[in-house]
């Protein structure tokens, strides 16, 4: 059986057991928080809060979650670490780059076309997370993460696109794009993966489950990608009866090997930091971790959706695309 990177080490795929595909630990801006999050950011409070969040999911039963949060999101593995030796769950980290369009200025004047030229500098960052670790902590990703937004591939994003499309031809390990629903930017995503060489069949098309349109998301799994139904719990895209019901509908259709489900959520994401913290958890307060389990199963079992189906896209797709 394959093995996959967590944050503990390898572990055997069929190991991973119930998996939530997009969830991230923590959302930071890192320069904001070091500079002015006094108020809103206490290391050992957060720490404490998440290790006590990752428990009480791993009591429901989740063995593994996927966290997509790259440079751009604030990622800081060994803070996820030091976490996880608290917590017997399976963290699987990704190496990547998040941003709606401009590319960061440190690499704007390198690679090739730049100012400074030579070869493309995110290939070899991705590909060194991938196979020596991430930041010297020898700990290292097992996917890769991007973002198609509302803009679509802006010339810096198509850029971004084929580094990852690079990487993931050169390493064999699989994509997770962020997407926007409403302007169903995955077509613009599988599109030049396609043509960049990427085995659809290891690509999750990120928030695609944002979308009502059945069309759309049959047209993702007919070209051999996954339907990232993963932000329960984020109402002001789409409600949860709503989600429920697309996604009843596809099982009902056979498209269940085709759907991985997730919250999008984290322990603590800075874009609502003090009192927007909890003008959030009013406007979503279903936005958390252990939604899936204690909501949505329950109502996907009185939509038709079947045990075994459940198990597909919880534990068989998740296993399938990191085999």
């Amino acid at each position: 059986m394959p093995t996959v990177e967590t944050v503990r080490g390898p572990v055997d795929t069929g190991d991973l057991g119930t998996t939530l595909m997009h969830e991230h630990v923590f959302v930071l801006s890192p320069d904001v928080m070091q500079n002015y999050g006094d108020e809103y950011w206490d290391e050992e409070v957060r720490v404490a809060d998440a290790i006590e969040k990752l428990r009480r999911l791993r009591e429901l039963g989740v063995t593994t979650i996927v966290d997509p949060t790259v440079v751009g999101l604030g990622r800081y593995i060994p803070r996820v670490a030091r976490i996880n030796a608290e917590v017997d769950l399976n963290i699987v980290v990704a190496t990547g780059l998040y941003t709606f369009d401009e590319i960061p200025h440190f690499l704007h004047y390198r690679g090739p076309g730049t100012v400074l030229g030579g070869d493309e500098p995110m290939t070899e960052m991705f590909v060194r997370d991938i196979r020596e670790g991430i930041g010297g902590t020898g700990i290292k990703a097992a996917f890769l993460k991007g973002v198609v937004e509302e803009r679509g591939l802006t010339p810096d994003q198509t850029r971004i696109q084929h580094a990852i499309a690079a990487t993931h031809v050169e390493t064999g390990v699989p994509i997770t794009v962020h997407t926007n629903a409403a302007h169903q930017t995955g077509r613009l995503a599988l599109d030049l993966y396609e043509k960049a060489g990427v085995d659809l069949t290891k690509v999750v098309v990120g928030h695609a489950g944002d979308s009502n349109d059945l069309d759309y998301l049959r047209e993702i799994a007919d070209r051999g990608a996954t339907i990232g139904a993963d932000r329960f719990g984020v109402d002001v895209f789409n409600p949860t009866d709503q989600r429920v019901a697309t996604i009843a509908a596809l099982c009902a259709e056979g498209y269940a090997e085709k759907i991985v489900l997730s919250h999008d959520a984290s322990c603590y994401i800075d874009f609502f930091s003090g009192d927007s913290q909890a003008t959030k958890e009013q406007m979503l307060p279903n936005w958390h971790y252990e939604h899936i389990h204690r909501d949505v199963l329950p109502a996907l079992r009185e939509q038709g959706v079947s045990d075994e189906q459940l198990t597909t896209m919880l534990v068989e797709n998740p296993r399938r695309y990191f085999s």
